[in-house]
């Protein structure tokens, strides 16, 4: 960055390099910002469903049966 701010001063050849790269690293990074992102565009997105208005049975039915092997591992004590 500070190689950026201060452009009046001299630079060495390694200075004007990494200058150089890192300037080429942001237009790389700028021309990847218009490519898909892989998560919404992905095919392993492809035939899958999405969650049912029902899975919070599922979760009810998770929450009683760890309540009950807690129950009884107390119980047992």
């Amino acid at each position: 960055m500070g190689l950026f701010i201060r452009q009046e001063e001299q630079r060495t050849d390694l200075q004007q390099r990494v200058a150089a790269e890192l300037q080429e690293k942001m237009r790389a990074k700028a021309a990847q910002a218009d490519q898909p992102d892989g998560v919404d565009d992905s095919q392993y997105i492809k035939g899958t469903k999405t969650t049912t208005s029902l899975a919070w049975i599922w979760v009810i039915i998770a929450i009683v049966v760890f309540g009950g092997a807690i129950f009884l591992i107390i119980r047992s004590m």
